[in-house]
């Protein structure tokens, strides 16, 4: 439900555009708030209610070619909410308690949202960088 926290335990995908990606690798600025942006865009796996990672990030790949114009080199980054939440709060100079939680959209029902970020915030964004699990194309 909309607003709904999202357990620690869960797992999220953030769509990397291929500006965001180098070499390969996916950069900070990938998880950095546009101008206007509440919150940094994710979808959360397990409300997709697959049986496997590799059948969520099918999914998600299906949702981000509806929504987006998924560029050859374009990245999905996986990352565990825990361990997201306790590096920023442990190793970012304000103490930072990062929240993920659902804010489902008309056509992404696993729509979710990273709030309590900062226009600019280059350390809270190589902090999420380093909590990087998992990397996949974004194209199907």
């Amino acid at each position: 439900m909309k607003g709904d926290k999202i357990p620690d335990q869960n797992h999220i995908a953030r769509y990397c555009k291929p500006t965001q990606v180098s070499d390969g690798q996916i950069q900070a600025t990938a998880f950095m708030l546009r101008t206007g942006e509440e919150s940094l865009s994710v979808n959360w796996l397990e409300f997709l209610n697959c049986s496997c990672r590799e059948s969520e990030i099918v999914e998600i790949q299906n949702i981000y070619s509806t929504k987006l114009s998924v560029g050859a080199r374009a990245k999905i980054a996986v990352l565990n909410i825990g361990e997201v939440r306790k590096k920023v709060l442990k190793e970012s100079p304000d103490r930072r308690n990062l929240e993920v939680l659902h804010n489902p959209e008309n056509d992404d029902s696993s729509h979710s949202g990273i709030y309590n970020l900062k226009q600019d915030d280059e350390l809270i964004a190589e902090l999420l960088l380093e909590t990087v699990r998992e990397v996949y194309s974004a194209r199907t």
